[in-house]
């Protein structure tokens, strides 16, 4: 079979041509470009099984990442298998905000709910000077994380635990968090069944993750610590009110590049 039948099968199959294509590159360990310079080369019968057989997952609406295994944020090539979230362009706008706040000066910073470790290592690879934690509730995702870390050599603590809890008599200059914030029965949730569902949902309203973020945040930080938190695009007037009746100072939201509102954050006057 050649390359670019293969491709045509993939295309009839459903799926999109740049996502064949990366997948072919990544059965055949050659560049896309290559691909496309190629596409009368001939592939063997056992590139072509399993390239078929991803094409049938893929279509079936498993996501490209856990295809190939890696996925690109704030220019870091990241780990992922199903134990964690693929890492969204969308939570890009958090690590530019706590960027913009930590600069080059040594802080002390959490990521809770890390995941993948996206986040904290985007953060620790921008912030040469800030000290990262990092908190799970699930030791598979602390796994994947870790070896991230270990990979790009960042320098991350991880620590396991459920949000805050894990972290009691220590207290940050920077809170950050991507928490499952989709509410449970939002029909969204359908296209997602491939990833980690607590990863995506706290169910209910969608806000008790948020909640308790922001609830028992207070005795973690220093005065003048900010939380910046993710949230969906409808939730930021609850956020700004739960920061807000909570004591933090001037809540503020950012939209993402779509124009949503993404991100709250707010400081901690102490």
């Amino acid at each position: 079979m050649r390359l670019a039948d293969a491709l045509q099968a993939a295309r009839h199959a459903g799926v999109a041509r740049l996502d064949a294509q990366l997948l072919l590159a990544h059965h055949l360990q050659r560049p896309r470009e290559w691909l496309l310079a190629h596409d009368d080369a001939l592939l063997d019968k056992a590139s072509a099984a399993a390239f078929a057989a991803d094409i049938e997952r893929r279509a079936a609406g498993v996501p490209l990442a856990y295809l190939v295994g890696v996925r690109e944020f704030h220019g870091l090539r990241l780990h992922v298998t199903p134990a964690v979230l693929v890492p969204r362009p969308e939570t890009e706008l958090l690590v530019d905000w706590a960027i913009e706040l930590l600069g080059q000066r040594p802080a002390t910073v959490v990521d809770l709910g890390t995941g993948s470790g996206a986040i904290a290592l985007a953060l620790r690879h921008r912030c040469a000077e800030a000290t990262l934690t990092a908190t799970d509730t699930s030791e598979a995702a602390l796994t994947v994380a870790a070896d991230n870390a270990v990979r790009l050599g960042l320098a991350i603590e991880f620590i396991a635990g459920d949000w805050w809890q894990p972290l009691a008599g220590r207290r940050f200059d920077l809170a950050v968090s991507n928490p499952p914030y989709v509410a449970g029965g939002d029909p969204h949730l359908r296209a997602l069944t491939h990833e980690p569902r607590a990863a995506l949902t706290p169910e209910g309203d969608g806000l008790a993750a948020l909640r308790r973020l922001v609830a028992d945040a207070p005795p973690r930080l220093n005065p003048g610590a900010w939380l910046l938190l993710e949230h969906g695009y409808d939730q930021a007037p609850a956020m700004r009110a739960l920061f807000a009746e909570r004591g933090f100072a001037k809540p503020e939201t950012r939209d993402d590049l779509a124009g949503l509102p993404r991100c709250t954050g707010a400081r901690w006057p102490g």
